[in-house]
């Protein structure tokens, strides 16, 4: 029996959307080959792009927040030993206390002030030195120059509380109005940090709203439509067993003619 051209076609045919569908339903996906929507692709590949740029922008949000908040906790560390020495500098400001107890408040002080000092020089955050002195730039975003930066400090602004001395009534005074400077710097800067914090939290809830719209773009063209899918694949069985049948009932004619010659 001699097989049509055009049946030939259309077997082909019906195979190539069989197999199509198949595919759609098997991996979820509309679109799996150039073949099946070369457009598409394009765009999809695009916002898989977007949106991969968009979580690690996240991530590095929250990076950008855990080294502030390091920061800040160091500071806050700093500010109490601050305070204390205050406190240790107002005692020591007694006319009642002696020059020997007016230097065991001053080894209490020297201890926080090697405290401060180590806060400064050891503190770091996933091995980098938290208090360099260097701006720390952070990408939040999937484009180019998308960033925020953290500005850096080095704790210079503590340094004259290192120098102070307690053991005279003159060295208290003086100490107790360098901790009241070093006491208002370190508030300044932990409210920079703080700033910080709030802005990457902006930030990330911004991104976050981005990533979903993306990927509901992402979805709706890339992703199967099942119900579709699984009409069209019931219509192509169909059509295909329908076609069997008539080419069937096609032959049984012709050989009834053929009978009868």
């Amino acid at each position: 029996m001699k097989i049509s051209s055009t049946n030939l076609n259309s077997s082909i045919s019906n195979a190539d959307l069989t197999y199509t569908i198949s595919k759609q339903l098997a991996s979820g996906k509309r679109i799996n080959r150039a073949a099946d929507d070369a457009a598409a692709l394009q765009i999809i590949d695009r916002l898989n792009s977007q949106l991969s740029g968009t979580q690690q922008s996240i991530r590095n949000a929250y990076d950008g927040i855990s080294l502030s908040q390091t920061s800040d906790s160091a500071l806050s560390g700093v500010g109490d030993a601050v305070s204390r020495i205050r406190e240790l500098s107002i005692q020591a400001g007694n006319g009642a206390l002696t020059d020997s107890d007016r230097q065991a408040l001053q080894q209490e002080v020297s201890q926080l002030q090697t405290q401060i000092t180590e806060t400064f020089e050891n503190t770091s955050f996933g091995g980098k030195a938290v208090f360099d002195g260097e701006d720390t730039s952070f990408q939040v975003g999937p484009d180019a120059n998308t960033t925020q930066v953290l500005s850096g400090t080095d704790g210079s602004f503590s340094s004259a509380i290192l120098s102070v001395d307690i053991s005279t009534q003159a060295g208290a005074q003086a100490a107790s109005i360098v901790a009241d400077d070093v006491s208002e710097a370190i508030n300044e800067q932990r409210a920079q940090y703080g700033a910080f914090e709030n802005t990457l939290s902006s930030t990330i809830r911004n991104l976050g709203s981005q990533e979903i719209n993306v990927a509901q773009s992402q979805s709706r063209i890339q992703d199967t439509d099942y119900a579709q899918a699984v009409s069209q694949q019931v219509a192509n069985d169909i059509l295909s067993q329908a076609s069997i049948a008539i080419r069937g009932q096609a032959n049984q004619s012709a050989s009834s003619v053929l009978g009868l010659l």
